[in-house]
């Protein structure tokens, strides 16, 4: 059960703006094989949710101290192209590195519907992981 707690707590803090491994942590914890694979997939991609909607959050209280100037950059450019072409689909990739959390950031900051962004998010998540867990058992 602890090991349940770890996942879901390195998950979380992983899909936050906090730098994490949340996928090594998961590979250590099936090699460990102290939970079932399916436990831990689940603790994966809802912590992992979880922590991408705080970003999520963020980004909505940021709606009051950000302009559309500030989105400069372009990590948050390539992002608001990517909702401007696919709307609350984008969320799909909330699990690549770098973008993901800025793709999350704005979703908030562009009030999309939380219902189905976190949908959508909680399917990007959970296909990491399956894929990551599925590689995992056909390597071992």
């Amino acid at each position: 059960m602890a090991d349940l707690w770890l996942m879901f707590s390195g998950a979380f803090l992983a899909a936050t703006l906090l730098p994490g491994g949340s996928e090594i942590l998961l590979i250590g914890l099936l090699t460990n094989n102290s939970e079932p694979w399916l436990a831990l997939l689940i603790v994966a991609s809802v912590g992992n949710t979880l922590g991408a909607m705080t970003s999520y959050y963020l980004g909505r209280a940021g709606r009051f101290a950000k302009s559309p100037k500030d989105f400069e950059n372009k990590h948050y450019q390539r992002a608001l192209n990517w909702f401007e072409r696919y709307g609350v689909w984008a969320l799909l990739l909330s699990w690549m590195p770098l973008i993901g959390d800025i793709l999350c950031l704005i979703a908030g900051w562009l009030k999309l519907p939380v219902m189905s962004s976190t949908i959508m998010i909680l399917i990007g998540k959970t296909v990491r992981y399956s894929l990551i867990v599925f590689l995992f058992m056909t390597a071992v």
